[in-house]
């Protein structure tokens, strides 16, 4: 029997109680979304689970399942968890396999195509979480299909993902964002900008993230052989989301001021054989500059760390915000995360130009040195000749800055380092 759950912990002790007669035969009882109740009914109904299992031969319920995105285990209780008779169950992520699978059975029985691209897509956007493979498997094959006659092709998901992104009412994604808004949005701008955030159950934010599907674990191995867990994003598509929705609330979605000078036609950026990113990066600075004479700071009342510091990834979300502003007429602009491990680039495509800006923030020469390696390595795989680096440095001296600043050759890949600095 499928019923709609309610909503107070009364409706629910008198549903319980009507258990009692009305059933000839034990049941076992699935609640879904169970973790999007109140946290106070929570709290209370836990422990009327507790008496019912003390109290079982009363009842005709032989067995509960908890159904949601995080842990019931993870609830606050004030009397503690009550599940010392329970097991947690976590539903792993679809495989590739699995998600082909999945989409094999609809082409069997549609009989209408679905690229081999389109489901590897849907993969590594949502790195097969079931419950958004589901979602984009609808959307692709329902709302957005292109017809019976016609193939689900790359274009296909194209819409799919930009309407998934921008315009598509999904309840868990939505309160996954509204989650990350309401508290830890410091912890969740420092893994746009570090790679090396340590994973640790036992740190509240990190497992509010992890329980409610911002985040999961990864396993690494140091330089001394010892095992580490860091953070990562559970997926892509996440990711992206978050950094939309964190744009627009850090910045808006308008500056204070124009982008660039209204008499500057950024000739130089557009008509060389390549986007000249450098430069169009010098404009950034410049508008910096420019708001500094008019006595305006681009990161007033934005997050600080415990030391009051700026959080780092507040630059990235500026520069980002800056150039959908500065260029987005003659550009498509787009974040990626080809690591998910904070590692940010913008994607530039002008016309019949492509460039790339890694964004990383400087915390040692070490760390910036093996970085323009990384970077030259990732401009390669995407048959690009160059690749920009926008440096973020936690200083405002031009001397320093004008050092940091370079150009170097590797591997037949020029890499240009623009140092910008942000107090």
């Amino acid at each position: 029997m499928d019923v709609p759950a309610p909503e107070t912990y009364e409706a629910w002790t008198y549903l319980f109680h009507r258990t009692r007669g009305v059933f000839e035969k034990p049941l076992i009882l699935f609640i879904d979304e169970f973790d999007s109740l109140p946290a106070v009914v929570i709290d209370r109904l836990v422990s009327l689970f507790r008496d019912i299992y003390l109290n079982r031969n009363q009842y005709r319920i032989h067995g509960l399942a908890l159904i949601g995105v995080r842990a019931v285990l993870g609830l606050d209780s004030e009397r503690g968890s009550p599940f010392n008779i329970q097991r947690s169950l976590h539903v792993p992520n679809f495989t590739l396999d699995e998600v082909t699978d999945l989409f094999d059975q609809y082409q069997q029985e549609s009989g209408q195509i679905v690229d081999p691209e389109v489901i590897r897509s849907v993969c590594d956007a949502t790195h097969g979480q079931p419950g958004l493979v589901g979602w984009f498997g609808e959307l692709l094959t329902e709302k957005y299909n292109p017809g019976k006659n016609h193939a689900i092709d790359c274009n296909t998901w194209k819409t799919v993902h930009h309407a998934a992104m921008t315009l598509e009412w999904n309840n868990t994604v939505l309160n996954l964002v509204k989650k990350v808004r309401k508290g830890y949005v410091s912890h969740v701008l420092e893994l746009f900008s570090r790679s090396d955030v340590p994973f640790s159950i036992d740190a509240e934010w990190c497992a509010y993230l992890y329980m409610n599907g911002v985040i999961s674990p990864e396993l690494q191995t140091d330089n001394n052989g010892t095992k580490t867990s860091v953070c990562r994003f559970s997926c892509p598509f996440i990711q992206k989301r978050l950094y939309n929705a964190l744009t627009d609330d850090l910045i808006g979605d308008r500056l204070p001021m124009l982008a660039v000078d209204p008499l500057d036609d950024l000739a130089d950026v557009f008509e060389g054989e390549t986007l000249n990113l450098p430069s169009l990066l010098d404009r950034y600075k410049a508008y910096l500059v420019r708001m500094k004479a008019k006595g305006l700071n681009p990161f007033k009342d934005q997050p600080r760390r415990t030391d009051m510091h700026y959080t780092e990834a507040v630059g990235h979300f500026h520069l980002y915000a800056w150039m959908k502003q500065a260029v987005e007429d003659v550009c498509v602009i787009s974040p990626e995360f080809p690591t998910g491990n904070g590692k940010v680039d913008i994607h530039l495509k002008c016309r019949d130009k492509f460039g790339i800006i890694e964004i990383k923030s400087f915390r040692s020469h070490a760390r910036t040195q093996s970085g323009l390696l990384q970077a030259a390595s990732y401009a390669r795989s995407l048959n690009l000749t160059s690749v920009t680096i926008a440096l973020f440095v936690p200083l405002d001296d031009a001397s320093v800055l004008a050092t940091l600043s370079k150009e170097i050759q590797c591997d037949r890949v020029v890499v240009t380092v623009v140092a910008i600095g942000w107090t």
